[in-house]
C-alpha cells in the first residue's frame, strides 16, 4: 500500500510539473519553461490549428519570447543551433525593435506535404514551412528562412561580425 501511495504521489507530481529543484523566475527570452514536445497533447491536425500555433510562434517571437519558438521547430532545424545557443544570440545581439507581424492563413501544397503559413510584417509579405510530424505541427527552418541557416552555423564571434551587432 505504501509503495501504491508513494506511485499516486510521484505520477501526481509529474503530472502537475513539480520539480525538486527552486522555482527561478526564467529570463528574458525564456518567459515560458520549455516543455518536453513528447509530454504535450497532440496537436489537431487542422488548418485553424495550425493558424492559431503559427500565429502564436509569430507573435512570441515578435515579443522576444524565443524558447517556445524554438521548441517549435523540426528536429533538422534544431540541428543546426542549440536551443541555448539561439536564445543567447537573440539576446545578446538583439535585431532591434520587434514589429508584430500579422498571420493571414495557412494553406497545404509546399514541398514534401508542408503547409504554407502566410503572414506580413511591417507590409512585407512572408511565408513560412510547417509539417505535421509525430503529433505536432512543427516549423522547417531551412525551408522558410535559408538565409539564417549559415548564419546559425557561425560562431558565436562570427554571428555577431555578421549581423554587425556589438555585445
Amino acid at each position: 500500500m505504501r509503495q501504491l501511495a508513494a506511485a499516486v504521489a510521484a505520477v501526481a507530481c509529474l503530472t502537475a510539473g513539480c520539480s525538486s529543484a527552486p522555482a527561478q523566475d526564467p529570463g528574458p527570452g525564456q518567459r515560458r519553461a520549455a516543455v518536453s514536445a513528447a509530454s504535450l497533447p497532440p496537436d489537431p491536425r487542422t488548418a485553424s490549428a495550425l493558424l492559431k500555433i503559427a500565429t502564436t510562434f509569430n507573435n512570441d517571437y515578435g515579443r522576444g519570447d524565443y524558447a517556445p519558438v524554438y521548441a517549435r521547430w523540426d528536429a533538422r532545424s534544431q540541428a543546426i543551433i542549440t536551443r541555448a545557443d539561439y536564445i543567447k544570440r537573440h539576446m545578446d545581439c538583439p535585431s532591434g525593435p520587434q514589429t508584430l507581424s500579422r498571420t493571414e492563413s495557412v494553406s497545404p501544397g509546399g514541398p514534401d506535404g508542408a503547409w504554407l503559413v502566410h503572414y506580413e510584417i511591417g507590409g512585407q509579405q512572408l511565408t513560412d514551412y510547417w509539417f505535421y510530424v509525430h503529433g505536432r505541427w512543427v516549423f522547417d527552418l531551412v525551408l522558410s528562412n535559408p538565409d539564417m541557416v549559415p548564419m546559425y552555423r557561425m560562431s558565436p564571434q562570427q554571428y555577431v561580425a555578421a549581423v554587425g551587432c556589438s555585445r
